[in-house]
């Protein structure tokens, strides 16, 4: 998934920034409120980490803006003022949830799963065929046993378990899996498809190619005798 995290403090958006990235998240990190502003008009995002007091613009204002284009992206409000008025605010202008500093990682790695499970209206388990993952823990199992994914192949997962049954553009899936600062090519992305096949050889979730439209993920069909199509 790809997250927004504007954050003035740029020690705390570093640390943050690089345990999200260790989960598997791509995340792109603003200093700037205006700079934030603009950046989501012009890029597709999973989730919005917002701190209030930024400078070139208000996080409250940038979240006005946000919701008055009419845009749904799950809000997670993270901030050092915790009074019961800028709560309310945060919440009244379209918020989704609200953190106050200091706070655990684990809480907010906690409140993030639950947003984006939220806002991409999934259940908490989606199987495909004998594949199972687990959209709130983020753990993915084949008939019950883990199946160890890097954190980029869980991020390709994720995407096509997103829109399972549709197909998803290679460059989306690219704007996903990598931040604004990688250094790598919408071209990379088949390299994880790849590695993410052979991972699921035998799981009954295959991983198809179109051509012009990008991946897909889907049950295989069954096979052998009296299955469908067979002769």
């Amino acid at each position: 998934m790809r997250l927004l995290l504007v954050e003035d403090q740029e020690e705390l958006a570093e640390w943050l920034a690089k345990a999200l990235r260790q989960g598997g998240h791509a995340v792109d990190v603003m200093g700037r409120g205006d700079h934030a502003d603009h950046v989501l008009v012009t890029q597709p995002y999973d989730l919005l980490i917002l701190d209030l007091s930024l400078p070139g613009m208000e996080g409250l204002e940038v979240l006005r803006r946000l919701r008055a284009r009419g845009s749904g992206l799950p809000v997670l409000i993270l901030t050092a003022l915790g009074s019961t008025e800028d709560r309310v605010r945060g919440l009244n202008l379209g918020a989704d949830d609200y953190l106050t500093k200091p706070f655990e990682l684990s809480e907010l790695e906690a409140r993030i799963k639950a947003l984006l499970r939220r806002g991409g209206g999934r259940a908490p388990t989606v199987q495909v065929g004998r594949l199972q993952i687990d959209t709130s823990s983020r753990l993915v199992s084949l008939d019950g046993k883990p199946v160890a994914l890097t954190p980029r192949e869980l991020a390709v997962l994720e995407a096509l378990v997103a829109r399972l049954g549709r197909p998803v553009a290679r460059e989306l899936l690219f704007e996903k899996v990598f931040d604004m600062d990688a250094e790598a090519r919408p071209e990379a992305i088949e390299s994880y498809v790849s590695r993410l096949r052979k991972k699921l050889e035998g799981s009954g979730a295959h991983i198809t190619t179109l051509r012009g439209l990008g991946y897909l993920l889907s049950e295989a069909p069954a096979e052998g005798p009296g299955a469908a199509g067979s002769p």
